[in-house]
C-alpha cells in the first residue's frame, strides 16, 4: 500500500490526482489487476469523472452544494455536517483497473478527489490488488 499526501487550498474542492496514482501503481509495481483508492476521512471523498473539463468539477461541486448546503439546522454541532453528508454522497472508495502497469480510465475520465471541509493535508491510500497468477486473462 502507499499512501498519497493530498494538500487542499479550499474549504471546498475537487482535484485531480490521476497522475499521483499512476505514479504509485509504478512504484508498487502493479502490472495487471485493479487499485483500490481510499479516503480515510469523514469530509473527504473521491470519485472518477471527467477531467477534461474543469467546468464539470466546477459543477459537480455547486450541484453538492445546492443539495446539501452549510445552512441549514443540521444535529452535528462541529459546524461541518453538511462536509459529511457531501463526502457521503461522493463516496470514499473506488476501483480503477490496471493493465500493463497503466490505469485503465476512459478518454475523459480522472480520479477526482474531493475536499468539503479544507483547507487540509489529506491522505489517500493506493492498495495494490493483483490478478492471481495463470488467472486466464480476457481479450476484447
Amino acid at each position: 500500500m502507499k499512501k498519497l499526501r493530498v494538500k487542499t487550498s479550499r474549504e471546498q474542492e475537487l482535484i485531480d490526482i490521476t497522475p499521483q496514482v499512476e505514479r504509485a501503481v509504478r512504484e508498487l509495481g502493479l502490472t495487471e489487476g485493479a487499485c483500490l483508492l481510499y479516503v480515510p476521512h469523514t469530509t473527504a471523498g473521491i470519485a472518477i469523472n471527467e477531467n477534461a473539463d474543469p467546468a464539470v468539477k466546477e459543477d459537480i461541486l455547486d450541484a453538492l452544494v445546492r443539495l446539501v448546503p452549510k445552512s441549514l439546522d443540521y444535529k452535528h454541532l462541529e459546524g461541518n455536517a453538511h462536509a459529511h453528508i457531501q463526502s457521503s454522497l461522493l463516496g470514499h472508495s473506488v476501483l480503477v483497473p490496471v493493465e500493463g502497469g497503466k490505469l485503465q480510465l476512459g478518454t475523459w475520465q480522472g480520479v477526482l478527489f474531493g475536499e468539503f471541509d479544507g483547507p487540509r493535508e489529506r491522505t489517500v491510500w493506493v492498495i495494490p490488488l493483483e490478478s492471481p497468477s495463470g488467472a486466464a486473462q480476457t481479450r476484447e
